[in-house]
């Protein structure tokens, strides 16, 4: 698995700007402006600026967005000392306070489910759940979004959502790698649905586990009519659960038009499928494909031998009915029997192909099944083999020396002399001679074995390597998970020092080394949540936050109950965007209590409008998942923004349909 810490720039061509960032500049600095001639104070002024110039920085790109974060955190820092030419009697932010972001609870949490994840990554555990899933759903994006969306979104409404997340971040890795779907077409799904479900259990999210204490709080300073009741561990659930579908039927319905698609190049010593340079250098242009045996097909009883060359195709695989999957050195060979039921993994020209299934009645499938692990190109693919002088197999052919079952090799073209013969021009009885390059299908780690060999020169030298991994490991790795999921759900115990306590653990027990561990943390996603915590504690410390509420509040006052519940959760929206949705509750629950009271509404359903609408962070990448999956995926803030921004509207929707149908 690629370590999580493998971020992507995002600055293609860093110092140049474009006409549509300095168009965005003038745009936002006139807004700085203007703000700055209506707020009621010069600190409210200068936190509307620097909120301003973070907005700009974000969705133009000027920077990546750890830079454009940093950034702000610094000149956050600098305002203490040009407090007096800014008209300041002090700093916008306590510079002994600046940095508290590095060691917040919610920094050191996902730097702890980060190792732990990598941790129950390297014993193979996370290869098996990708392997089912893949089993179940195939290598279709309408099939594998759903499974790994419901499972995560399941996980994340008891446990916290960046905790479920980035647990299935090397499940995703590997489910991308060995369907051949890009990680980005899978990773905003599943961090957009861990967000949902944290919605579906009153312990699914900070804000929601908060606000039964806020609620008593507020009920301080209510006469007793109005004292409010607080909820229960199912309450939210029809809620919860219908936001969760939703994000999931969204991907599913509109994922090929909002999801990006990350394009990988192939080299010419590089592994792999698509193989479009062995189609450009020797003409080949197969495809891996399962096909079944019927019952009634004429291919039964035949040997591999008797049909591969004659159909110009190429069995790599089988499985007969019953039993488990041959794939690899000793597990075929030309004498090998077909029988009906059986599933063959065949590589061959489509067209071969399909004259060969036509031909012998067999039943093509559309979609790699039984195979989808074995094969997939994380496990095996296209390479080239030199025969070297001094080579012990010159003058023998394929056949001689039972390649395929020998060594593992499936040839499928040989390179002589500036030709190039494939299946059906009988090469696997022409005598090698040196200097001839072999095209095989082979598994990796096959080819990490014939590298070691006298006898072949191993041209492919890109393809992924066999990992190091523990299963020996498994019992330790699976036990201080458990003490640290017990901690979060039975005890009252900081999150980070619960999931630390996990991490270290499987430190200590040798399930990863200290390096390793590191090599786990996305340092990008780091610096980006600490660095933007200082800007959410100045939005709050200085009014900013309370006048923006009040502006918004003065608008809707006099309109139905339903829109201005709608604007208490656009307004928890936007303040979740800009600070930590634990802060924006505390500053918007007793707004709205308020509110609720004055316009003869439930004060309750209004502060739970606010603890479910601060999970609604889809258009930026400031919460904390979004962070997370943000360079693993490759993702850019327009990518957030062009998908986020749907699904921002479509949760406001839903929400407000289902609280008001429900309560």
């Amino acid at each position: 698995m690629n370590k999580l810490a493998d971020e992507e720039q995002t600055i293609s061509k860093p110092g140049i700007i474009s006409k549509k960032q300095i168009i965005g500049a003038a745009v936002f600095t006139a807004l700085a402006v203007f703000l700055a001639f209506v707020v009621p104070s010069v600190e409210i002024a200068w936190v509307s600026a620097i909120l301003v110039l973070t907005i700009y920085l974000f969705v133009f790109e000027v920077v990546g967005v750890d830079v454009a974060a940093t950034t702000v955190m610094v000149l956050l820092g600098l305002t203490t000392l040009f407090a007096p030419l800014m008209g300041l009697e002090q700093g916008l932010v306590d510079n002994k306070h600046l940095f508290d972001g590095f060691s917040s609870n919610a920094v050191m949490s996902i730097i702890a489910v980060m190792i732990i994840g990598a941790g129950l990554d390297k014993t193979g555990i996370m290869s098996k759940v990708a392997a089912f899933i893949l089993k179940i759903g195939g290598t279709t994006e309408k099939r594998i979004i759903p499974i790994i969306s419901a499972t995560v979104g399941f996980i994340s409404s008891f446990m916290q959502n960046v905790g479920a997340a980035a647990l299935f971040l090397p499940v995703v890795s590997r489910i991308s790698a060995r369907s051949g779907l890009p990680m980005s077409r899978l990773l905003m799904p599943m961090g957009f649905t861990a967000i949902l479900g944290g919605t579906m259990t009153m312990v699914g999210s900070s804000p929601l586990i908060l606000l039964n204490d806020l609620i008593l709080t507020s009920n301080k300073a209510l006469p007793a009519e109005q004292q409010m009741d607080t909820w229960g561990l199912f309450s939210v659930t029809p809620v919860g659960v219908t936001l969760v579908v939703t994000g999931i039927l969204y991907f599913v319905l509109a994922g090929r038009f909002v999801l990006p698609k990350t394009v990988v190049e192939e080299s010419s010593t590089k592994g792999g499928d698509p193989m479009s340079y062995f189609h450009d250098v020797y003409g080949v242009d197969y495809a891996v494909t399962e096909v079944v045996v019927t019952d009634n097909s004429e291919l039964i009883g035949k040997m591999l031998d008797d049909i591969e060359t004659a159909y110009r195709v190429r069995i790599i695989a089988t499985k007969r009915p019953g039993e488990g999957n041959r794939v690899g050195p000793g597990a075929l060979a030309r004498d090998v029997e077909i029988q009906a039921g059986m599933v063959l993994g065949v590589v061959a020209d489509p067209h071969d192909l399909d004259h060969f299934v036509e031909k012998y009645n067999l039943k093509k499938r559309q979609v790699m099944r039984t195979f989808v692990d074995d094969l997939s190109t994380n496990k095996a693919g296209i390479a080239e083999v030199l025969i070297p002088p001094g080579s012990s197999l010159i003058g023998k052919s394929a056949r001689d020396v039972w390649m395929r079952k020998t060594y593992g090799l499936a040839m499928i073209g040989l390179h002589r002399d500036g030709e190039t013969l494939r299946e059906g021009d009988d090469i696997r009885n022409i005598p090698f001679q040196a200097g001839d390059i072999l095209v095989v299908h082979t598994a990796w780690d096959t080819l990490t074995r014939i590298e070691k060999d006298r006898d072949f020169v191993v041209i492919t030298t890109e393809y992924p390597r066999e990992e190091e991994v523990r299963p020996n490991k498994v019992l330790p790795a699976a036990v201080f998970f458990a003490i640290a999921l017990s901690m979060v759900l039975f005890t009252d115990i900081r999150l980070s020092v619960a999931l630390l306590t996990g991490a270290i653990g499987m430190v200590l027990s040798g399930v990863l080394n200290i390096e390793e561990a590191y090599d786990a943390v996305s340092w990008k996603t780091v610096f980006l949540l600490a660095s933007l915590i200082p800007l959410g504690l100045a939005v709050e410390t200085s009014g900013t936050a309370k006048w923006i509420a009040d502006q918004v509040l003065v608008v809707v006052g006099d309109m139905p109950i339903w829109v201005i519940q709608t604007a208490v959760a656009v307004l928890a929206t936007f303040f979740t965007l800009v600070m930590s949705n634990v802060g924006a509750t505390v500053l918007l629950v007793p707004l709205a209590v308020n509110i609720a009271i004055g316009a003869g509404a439930n004060p309750a359903v209004f502060a739970l409008t606010v603890a479910i609408a601060t999970s609604n962070s889809f258009l930026i990448p400031t919460h904390q998942v979004n962070a997370l999956i943000m360079g693993p995926g490759g993702y850019r803030v327009p990518d957030f923004i062009k998908a986020g921004g749907i699904m921002t509207m479509l949760f406001l929707v839903v929400m407000m349909v289902m609280m008001n149908l429900v309560f």
